[in-house]
């Protein structure tokens, strides 16, 4: 049985799956239903953080920049995809093939918008944001090293003066990147999250 409260890791674990729980599941699914995608969203999350954690090393296998690599994030898309329209509700297909209140005319251009909208851009938004803020932030601490190679090719004093601004601009920039390394898992869980909440609403809002 439990005889102490948790301590260390498990209490940051603790801390985390209580946010997720909190700010991203029940406020997006539903206190009816938030229980049931609980283990996908925290998987997702913990999944794309720790592996951008991981592509901050200077070393193998950190040095593999596994979420700046679009086929990573566009596997992980058609996985939220999968389970977005396997729970997707009557209504939410209802709204996209025929939107209330509105004319036949205007349907005629609004359904392809609905479908291409919940079918293509979704998923492809999610894939391709996370890659392309993941991916910028590598390349930025990339150049600002090979800086001092330039530098020092123009000439050896300017490489030895520009060192200290490179490390400084490389260090500041590696700090930014555990940020966003956190905030960018949060975005696409929760961005999953809201997209799977709208396709298993049992009523239009």
């Amino acid at each position: 049985g439990l005889t102490s409260a948790p301590k260390g890791i498990q209490n940051a674990v603790e801390s985390v799956i209580g946010f997720i729980r909190e700010s991203v599941a029940e406020p997006n699914l539903g206190k009816g239903e938030y229980k049931k995608y609980m283990p996908f969203l925290l998987t997702l999350f913990f999944f794309i953080w720790i592996n951008n954690m991981f592509g901050l090393l200077p070393f193998p296998p950190g040095s593999v920049n596994v979420m700046g690599n679009i086929a990573v994030t566009l596997v992980l898309a058609l996985i939220f995809f999968v389970i977005m329209l396997a729970n997707s509700k009557k209504a939410f297909w209802a709204h996209m093939f025929n939107p209330p209140g509105v004319p036949f005319a205007i349907k005629l251009i609004l359904v392809p918008i609905e479908l291409v909208s919940n079918l293509v851009i979704k998923p492809a938004a999610l894939a391709i944001r996370l890659f392309a803020n993941i991916f910028a932030g590598h390349t930025i601490i990339l150049s600002i090293i090979l800086l001092i190679f330039i530098f020092g090719q123009l000439s050896s004093v300017a490489g030895w003066a520009f060192l200290p601004v490179s490390i400084g601009f490389s260090v500041f920039m590696f700090f930014l990147e555990l940020l966003v390394a956190a905030i960018q898992a949060f975005i696409f869980t929760n961005l999953a999250a809201v997209f799977i909440g709208q396709a298993i609403e049992d009523h239009d809002h």
